[in-house]
Protein backbone atom coordinates (compact mmCIF):
# COMPACT_ATOMS: atom_id res chain seq x y z
CA UNK A 1 0.00 0.00 0.00
CA UNK A 2 1.42 3.38 -0.98
CA UNK A 3 1.83 5.97 1.76
CA UNK A 4 0.41 9.36 0.86
CA UNK A 5 3.12 11.97 1.37
CA UNK A 6 2.34 15.70 1.15
CA UNK A 7 4.54 17.80 -1.17
CA UNK A 8 6.39 14.73 -2.37
CA UNK A 9 7.62 13.87 1.12
CA UNK A 10 9.03 17.31 2.00
CA UNK A 11 6.99 17.22 5.22
CA UNK A 12 8.36 13.85 6.19
CA UNK A 13 5.95 11.09 7.32
CA UNK A 14 2.80 10.24 5.43
CA UNK A 15 -0.52 11.98 5.89
CA UNK A 16 -1.75 9.26 8.23
CA UNK A 17 1.10 9.90 10.66
CA UNK A 18 0.71 13.67 10.40
CA UNK A 19 -3.05 13.39 10.92
CA UNK A 20 -2.62 11.27 14.05
CA UNK A 21 -0.02 13.68 15.43
CA UNK A 22 -2.11 16.78 14.65
CA UNK A 23 -5.20 15.27 16.25
CA UNK A 24 -3.30 14.22 19.38
CA UNK A 25 -1.50 17.58 19.63
CA UNK A 26 -4.74 19.52 19.17
CA UNK A 27 -6.42 17.55 21.94
CA UNK A 28 -3.32 18.13 24.05
CA UNK A 29 -3.53 21.91 23.52
CA UNK A 30 -7.20 22.06 24.48
CA UNK A 31 -6.68 19.72 27.44
CA UNK A 32 -3.69 21.70 28.72
CA UNK A 33 -6.01 24.70 29.00
CA UNK A 34 -7.56 22.99 32.03
CA UNK A 35 -4.12 22.80 33.64
CA UNK A 36 -3.44 26.45 32.82
CA UNK A 37 -6.72 27.62 34.31
CA UNK A 38 -5.98 25.52 37.40
CA UNK A 39 -2.57 27.18 37.75
CA UNK A 40 -4.10 30.66 37.34
CA UNK A 41 -6.67 29.84 40.02
CA UNK A 42 -3.74 28.81 42.25
CA UNK A 43 -2.35 32.36 42.02
CA UNK A 44 -2.80 33.27 45.70
CA UNK A 45 -0.99 30.13 46.87
CA UNK A 46 1.88 30.80 44.48
CA UNK A 47 2.25 34.25 45.99
CA UNK A 48 1.95 32.93 49.58
CA UNK A 49 4.44 30.05 49.31
CA UNK A 50 7.79 31.25 47.87
CA UNK A 51 9.43 28.51 45.80
CA UNK A 52 6.21 26.76 44.82
CA UNK A 53 6.12 28.25 41.30
CA UNK A 54 9.66 26.93 40.86
CA UNK A 55 8.23 23.44 41.27
CA UNK A 56 5.62 23.72 38.50
CA UNK A 57 7.76 22.90 35.39
CA UNK A 58 9.41 19.75 36.87
CA UNK A 59 6.12 18.57 38.37
CA UNK A 60 4.45 18.99 34.98
CA UNK A 61 7.29 17.21 33.21
CA UNK A 62 7.80 14.26 35.56
CA UNK A 63 4.62 12.36 34.61
CA UNK A 64 5.43 12.71 30.92
CA UNK A 65 9.05 11.73 31.55
CA UNK A 66 7.94 8.51 33.26
CA UNK A 67 4.93 7.42 31.24
CA UNK A 68 6.01 8.80 27.85
CA UNK A 69 8.93 6.32 27.77
CA UNK A 70 6.51 3.61 28.93
CA UNK A 71 4.45 4.28 25.80
CA UNK A 72 7.63 4.32 23.71
CA UNK A 73 8.72 0.92 25.02
CA UNK A 74 5.26 -0.55 24.45
CA UNK A 75 5.19 0.95 20.93
CA UNK A 76 8.51 -0.70 20.10
CA UNK A 77 7.31 -4.06 21.47
CA UNK A 78 4.12 -3.80 19.40
CA UNK A 79 6.01 -2.99 16.19
CA UNK A 80 8.61 -5.71 16.79
CA UNK A 81 5.93 -8.32 17.57
CA UNK A 82 6.93 -9.00 21.19
CA UNK A 83 3.92 -7.37 22.90
CA UNK A 84 1.32 -9.52 24.70
CA UNK A 85 -1.56 -8.71 27.02
CA UNK A 86 -0.33 -10.38 30.19
CA UNK A 87 -0.87 -8.71 33.57
CA UNK A 88 1.49 -10.98 35.48
CA UNK A 89 4.06 -8.84 37.35
CA UNK A 90 6.97 -10.67 35.68
CA UNK A 91 5.55 -10.37 32.12
CA UNK A 92 6.84 -7.73 29.68
CA UNK A 93 3.80 -5.51 30.29
CA UNK A 94 3.82 -6.15 34.04
CA UNK A 95 7.48 -5.28 34.46
CA UNK A 96 7.02 -2.10 32.43
CA UNK A 97 4.14 -1.04 34.69
CA UNK A 98 6.00 -1.90 37.91
CA UNK A 99 9.15 -0.07 36.81
CA UNK A 100 7.15 3.01 35.78
CA UNK A 101 5.36 3.27 39.13
CA UNK A 102 8.63 2.73 41.05
CA UNK A 103 10.49 5.39 39.07
CA UNK A 104 7.55 7.78 39.43
CA UNK A 105 7.62 7.51 43.23
CA UNK A 106 11.41 7.54 43.55
CA UNK A 107 11.88 10.45 41.15
CA UNK A 108 9.20 12.46 42.98
CA UNK A 109 11.11 12.03 46.25
CA UNK A 110 14.45 13.01 44.69
CA UNK A 111 12.79 15.97 42.96
CA UNK A 112 11.55 17.26 46.31
CA UNK A 113 15.09 17.20 47.69
CA UNK A 114 16.50 18.92 44.61
CA UNK A 115 13.78 21.58 44.81
CA UNK A 116 14.78 22.39 48.38
CA UNK A 117 18.46 22.70 47.43
CA UNK A 118 17.74 24.91 44.40
CA UNK A 119 15.35 27.08 46.42
CA UNK A 120 17.92 27.66 49.17
CA UNK A 121 21.12 28.05 47.16
CA UNK A 122 20.12 29.15 43.65
CA UNK A 123 16.84 31.02 43.93
CA UNK A 124 17.74 32.85 47.16
CA UNK A 125 14.08 33.39 48.04
CA UNK A 126 13.06 34.82 51.40
CA UNK A 127 11.23 32.33 53.66
CA UNK A 128 10.78 29.51 51.09
CA UNK A 129 8.73 26.42 51.83
CA UNK A 130 10.66 23.58 53.49
CA UNK A 131 11.78 20.09 52.52
CA UNK A 132 8.79 18.39 54.17
CA UNK A 133 6.47 20.68 52.20
CA UNK A 134 8.15 19.77 48.91
CA UNK A 135 8.01 16.05 49.75
CA UNK A 136 4.28 16.16 50.51
CA UNK A 137 3.47 18.10 47.35
CA UNK A 138 5.73 16.03 45.11
CA UNK A 139 5.08 12.50 46.39
CA UNK A 140 1.41 12.75 47.38
CA UNK A 141 0.41 14.79 44.34
CA UNK A 142 2.58 12.66 42.05
CA UNK A 143 1.24 9.34 43.35
CA UNK A 144 -2.37 10.38 42.82
CA UNK A 145 -1.60 11.62 39.31
CA UNK A 146 0.40 8.52 38.34
CA UNK A 147 -2.52 6.16 38.92
CA UNK A 148 -4.66 8.09 36.45
CA UNK A 149 -1.92 8.66 33.85
CA UNK A 150 -0.89 4.98 33.76
CA UNK A 151 -4.56 4.06 33.12
CA UNK A 152 -4.65 6.52 30.19
CA UNK A 153 -1.39 5.08 28.83
CA UNK A 154 -2.89 1.59 28.93
CA UNK A 155 -6.01 2.86 27.14
CA UNK A 156 -3.83 4.32 24.37
CA UNK A 157 -1.97 1.01 24.12
CA UNK A 158 -5.27 -0.85 23.79
CA UNK A 159 -6.35 1.57 21.04
CA UNK A 160 -3.03 1.05 19.26
CA UNK A 161 -3.46 -2.73 19.28
CA UNK A 162 -7.13 -2.72 18.30
CA UNK A 163 -7.35 0.22 15.88
CA UNK A 164 -3.86 0.35 14.40
CA UNK A 165 -2.79 3.68 15.90
CA UNK A 166 0.93 4.36 15.94
CA UNK A 167 1.80 4.92 19.62
CA UNK A 168 4.81 6.98 18.56
CA UNK A 169 2.41 9.59 17.13
CA UNK A 170 -0.07 9.79 20.00
CA UNK A 171 1.65 8.76 23.24
CA UNK A 172 3.81 11.84 23.86
CA UNK A 173 1.10 14.51 23.38
CA UNK A 174 -1.70 12.56 25.05
CA UNK A 175 0.32 11.34 28.04
CA UNK A 176 1.90 14.75 28.65
CA UNK A 177 -1.51 16.43 28.37
CA UNK A 178 -3.01 13.88 30.73
CA UNK A 179 -0.11 14.48 33.08
CA UNK A 180 -0.81 18.23 33.03
CA UNK A 181 -4.55 17.90 33.56
CA UNK A 182 -4.19 15.42 36.40
CA UNK A 183 -0.94 16.57 38.03
CA UNK A 184 -1.70 20.24 38.64
CA UNK A 185 -5.03 19.59 40.43
CA UNK A 186 -3.39 16.88 42.54
CA UNK A 187 -0.54 19.26 43.39
CA UNK A 188 -3.10 21.89 44.38
CA UNK A 189 -4.78 19.29 46.58
CA UNK A 190 -1.48 18.20 48.13
CA UNK A 191 -0.48 21.82 48.74
CA UNK A 192 -3.34 22.06 51.23
CA UNK A 193 -1.22 19.94 53.58
CA UNK A 194 1.93 22.06 53.51
CA UNK A 195 2.96 24.54 56.21
CA UNK A 196 0.93 22.55 58.76
CA UNK A 197 3.72 21.87 61.27
CA UNK A 198 3.62 18.36 62.72
CA UNK A 199 1.01 17.14 60.23
CA UNK A 200 3.22 18.06 57.28
CA UNK A 201 6.26 16.41 58.86
CA UNK A 202 4.33 13.19 59.58
CA UNK A 203 2.95 13.05 56.05
CA UNK A 204 6.44 13.62 54.64
CA UNK A 205 7.84 10.65 56.60
CA UNK A 206 4.93 8.46 55.45
CA UNK A 207 5.71 9.50 51.86
CA UNK A 208 9.39 8.56 52.26
CA UNK A 209 8.48 5.12 53.66
CA UNK A 210 5.98 4.56 50.84
CA UNK A 211 8.64 5.38 48.23
CA UNK A 212 11.06 2.90 49.75
CA UNK A 213 8.36 0.23 50.03
CA UNK A 214 7.45 0.64 46.34
CA UNK A 215 10.89 -0.70 45.42
CA UNK A 216 10.30 -4.08 47.11
CA UNK A 217 9.06 -5.88 43.95
CA UNK A 218 12.40 -5.19 42.26
CA UNK A 219 14.09 -7.66 44.62
CA UNK A 220 12.31 -10.62 42.98
CA UNK A 221 14.66 -12.57 40.68
CA UNK A 222 12.18 -12.64 37.77
CA UNK A 223 11.98 -8.81 37.66
CA UNK A 224 15.30 -8.31 35.81
CA UNK A 225 13.71 -6.20 33.06
CA UNK A 226 12.06 -3.92 35.61
CA UNK A 227 15.38 -3.48 37.47
CA UNK A 228 17.14 -2.61 34.21
CA UNK A 229 14.48 -0.03 33.30
CA UNK A 230 14.64 1.59 36.75
CA UNK A 231 18.44 1.56 36.70
CA UNK A 232 18.55 3.23 33.28
CA UNK A 233 15.73 5.74 33.74
CA UNK A 234 16.02 6.96 37.34
CA UNK A 235 19.38 8.78 36.91
CA UNK A 236 18.08 10.42 33.72
CA UNK A 237 14.84 11.46 35.47
CA UNK A 238 16.82 13.00 38.34
CA UNK A 239 19.03 14.93 35.92
CA UNK A 240 15.96 16.00 33.96
CA UNK A 241 14.29 17.13 37.18
CA UNK A 242 17.29 19.27 38.09
CA UNK A 243 17.28 20.93 34.65
CA UNK A 244 13.53 21.50 34.94
CA UNK A 245 14.03 23.12 38.34
CA UNK A 246 16.56 25.47 36.77
CA UNK A 247 13.85 26.29 34.23
CA UNK A 248 11.57 26.98 37.16
CA UNK A 249 14.14 29.47 38.46
CA UNK A 250 13.63 31.55 35.31
CA UNK A 251 9.87 31.48 35.88
CA UNK A 252 10.12 32.19 39.62
CA UNK A 253 12.46 35.13 39.07
CA UNK A 254 9.95 36.62 36.61
CA UNK A 255 7.00 35.78 38.85
CA UNK A 256 5.93 39.43 38.93
CA UNK A 257 5.19 39.37 35.18
CA UNK A 258 3.36 36.04 35.44
CA UNK A 259 1.22 37.35 38.29
CA UNK A 260 0.66 40.71 36.57
CA UNK A 261 -0.65 39.05 33.39
CA UNK A 262 -2.46 35.97 34.70
CA UNK A 263 -2.93 34.80 31.09
CA UNK A 264 0.74 33.78 31.26
CA UNK A 265 -0.11 31.33 34.05
CA UNK A 266 -2.84 29.92 31.80
CA UNK A 267 -0.30 29.70 28.96
CA UNK A 268 2.65 28.17 30.85
CA UNK A 269 1.50 24.51 31.20
CA UNK A 270 0.18 24.33 27.64
CA UNK A 271 3.30 25.96 26.21
CA UNK A 272 5.69 23.56 27.95
CA UNK A 273 3.43 20.61 27.18
CA UNK A 274 3.13 21.45 23.47
CA UNK A 275 6.85 21.95 22.99
CA UNK A 276 7.62 18.80 24.96
CA UNK A 277 4.99 16.78 23.08
CA UNK A 278 6.48 17.77 19.73
CA UNK A 279 9.89 16.71 20.93
CA UNK A 280 8.41 13.53 22.43
CA UNK A 281 6.80 12.52 19.14
CA UNK A 282 10.11 13.03 17.35
CA UNK A 283 12.04 11.18 20.05
CA UNK A 284 9.64 8.21 19.98
CA UNK A 285 9.81 8.00 16.18
CA UNK A 286 13.59 8.11 16.19
CA UNK A 287 13.84 5.53 18.99
CA UNK A 288 11.58 3.04 17.21
CA UNK A 289 13.40 3.50 13.88
CA UNK A 290 16.77 2.95 15.56
CA UNK A 291 15.40 -0.31 16.98
CA UNK A 292 14.14 -1.36 13.55
CA UNK A 293 17.39 -0.40 11.81
CA UNK A 294 15.73 2.28 9.66
CA UNK A 295 18.11 5.06 10.74
CA UNK A 296 21.87 5.20 10.35
CA UNK A 297 23.69 6.75 13.30
CA UNK A 298 25.38 9.56 11.38
CA UNK A 299 26.74 12.90 12.53
CA UNK A 300 24.18 14.69 10.38
CA UNK A 301 20.51 13.71 10.30
CA UNK A 302 19.44 12.32 6.96
CA UNK A 303 16.85 10.07 5.39
CA UNK A 304 14.01 9.08 7.71
CA UNK A 305 15.49 11.04 10.63
CA UNK A 306 15.61 14.28 8.62
CA UNK A 307 12.05 13.69 7.39
CA UNK A 308 10.83 13.34 10.96
CA UNK A 309 12.66 16.49 12.09
CA UNK A 310 11.14 18.50 9.21
CA UNK A 311 7.65 17.27 9.98
CA UNK A 312 8.09 18.27 13.63
CA UNK A 313 8.92 21.85 12.65
CA UNK A 314 5.95 21.98 10.29
CA UNK A 315 3.62 20.60 12.97
CA UNK A 316 4.79 23.37 15.32
CA UNK A 317 3.29 26.15 13.15
CA UNK A 318 -0.43 25.31 13.42
CA UNK A 319 -0.15 23.86 16.92
CA UNK A 320 1.45 26.92 18.53
CA UNK A 321 -0.97 29.17 16.65
CA UNK A 322 -3.85 27.09 18.02
CA UNK A 323 -2.36 27.33 21.51
CA UNK A 324 -2.13 31.12 21.32
CA UNK A 325 -5.70 31.45 20.05
CA UNK A 326 -7.16 29.05 22.64
CA UNK A 327 -5.32 30.70 25.54
CA UNK A 328 -6.26 34.17 24.27
CA UNK A 329 -9.94 33.26 24.06
CA UNK A 330 -9.83 31.63 27.49
CA UNK A 331 -8.25 34.78 28.93
CA UNK A 332 -11.01 36.92 27.43
CA UNK A 333 -13.81 34.70 28.68
CA UNK A 334 -12.18 34.15 32.07
CA UNK A 335 -11.40 37.84 32.63
CA UNK A 336 -7.66 37.19 33.01
CA UNK A 337 -5.29 40.11 32.61
CA UNK A 338 -3.51 39.99 29.24
CA UNK A 339 -1.05 42.12 27.25
CA UNK A 340 -3.38 41.87 24.24
CA UNK A 341 -4.40 39.17 21.79
CA UNK A 342 -1.88 40.11 19.09
CA UNK A 343 1.06 40.34 21.48
CA UNK A 344 0.10 37.02 23.05
CA UNK A 345 0.10 35.29 19.64
CA UNK A 346 3.46 36.88 18.80
CA UNK A 347 5.00 35.69 22.08
CA UNK A 348 3.69 32.13 21.68
CA UNK A 349 4.74 31.75 18.04
CA UNK A 350 8.21 33.27 18.56
CA UNK A 351 9.04 31.23 21.64
CA UNK A 352 7.41 28.07 20.28
CA UNK A 353 9.23 27.95 16.94
CA UNK A 354 12.64 28.67 18.49
CA UNK A 355 12.18 26.03 21.17
CA UNK A 356 10.98 23.45 18.62
CA UNK A 357 14.04 24.00 16.43
CA UNK A 358 16.31 23.47 19.43
CA UNK A 359 14.45 20.40 20.67
CA UNK A 360 14.54 18.77 17.22
CA UNK A 361 18.34 18.87 17.32
CA UNK A 362 18.40 17.65 20.93
CA UNK A 363 16.05 14.75 20.10
CA UNK A 364 18.26 13.54 17.25
CA UNK A 365 21.68 13.95 18.87
CA UNK A 366 20.38 12.82 22.26
CA UNK A 367 19.02 9.62 20.73
CA UNK A 368 22.27 9.17 18.79
CA UNK A 369 24.32 9.54 21.97
CA UNK A 370 22.13 7.09 23.89
CA UNK A 371 22.40 4.49 21.12
CA UNK A 372 26.19 4.83 20.95
CA UNK A 373 26.41 4.11 24.69
CA UNK A 374 24.38 0.94 24.14
CA UNK A 375 21.33 2.17 26.07
CA UNK A 376 17.66 2.01 25.12
CA UNK A 377 16.50 5.25 23.42
CA UNK A 378 12.92 4.50 24.53
CA UNK A 379 14.05 4.99 28.15
CA UNK A 380 16.07 8.15 27.66
CA UNK A 381 14.72 10.06 24.65
CA UNK A 382 11.66 11.72 26.20
CA UNK A 383 13.33 12.66 29.53
CA UNK A 384 16.24 14.27 27.66
CA UNK A 385 13.88 16.16 25.37
CA UNK A 386 11.52 17.22 28.17
CA UNK A 387 14.32 18.43 30.43
CA UNK A 388 15.79 20.41 27.55
CA UNK A 389 12.46 21.90 26.57
CA UNK A 390 11.74 22.92 30.16
CA UNK A 391 14.95 24.94 30.23
CA UNK A 392 14.83 26.16 26.63
CA UNK A 393 11.06 26.68 26.80
CA UNK A 394 11.19 28.77 29.97
CA UNK A 395 14.11 30.85 28.67
CA UNK A 396 12.56 31.38 25.21
CA UNK A 397 9.20 32.29 26.75
CA UNK A 398 10.79 34.88 29.02
CA UNK A 399 12.94 36.05 26.09
CA UNK A 400 9.89 36.41 23.85
CA UNK A 401 8.16 38.43 26.56
CA UNK A 402 11.15 40.78 26.61
CA UNK A 403 11.38 40.88 22.80
CA UNK A 404 7.73 41.85 22.43
CA UNK A 405 7.92 44.36 25.30
CA UNK A 406 5.55 42.45 27.56
CA UNK A 407 8.06 42.05 30.43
Amino acid sequence: MRVRRPLGGVLGPGLGDIGQSLAALSLSVVASLVAGLTLAAFESDLASFPGLLLFVPPAIGLRGNVFGPLGGRLSTSIQTGTFAWSWRPDSLLGQNLVSSMVTSMAAALVLAGLAEVVTLFVLDTQNPIGLADFIVVSVLGGALASVVVVAITMALTLGSVRFGWDLDNVTAPMVTAAGDIVTLPTLVFAARFIDRGGLTTTMAWIAVVACLASMAPLAVASMATARRIVGETLPVLCAAGLLSLLAGVAVERNKAEFLSFTVLLVLLPGYLTTAGALGGILSNRLGTKFHLGLIDAGRRPRGAALDDMRSTLVLALPIFLLLGVVVGLAATWGDHSTPGFGLLIGVVMTAGLVSTAVVALVAYYGTLLVVRFGLDPDNHGIPIVTATIDVVGAVTLVGALLLWGVA
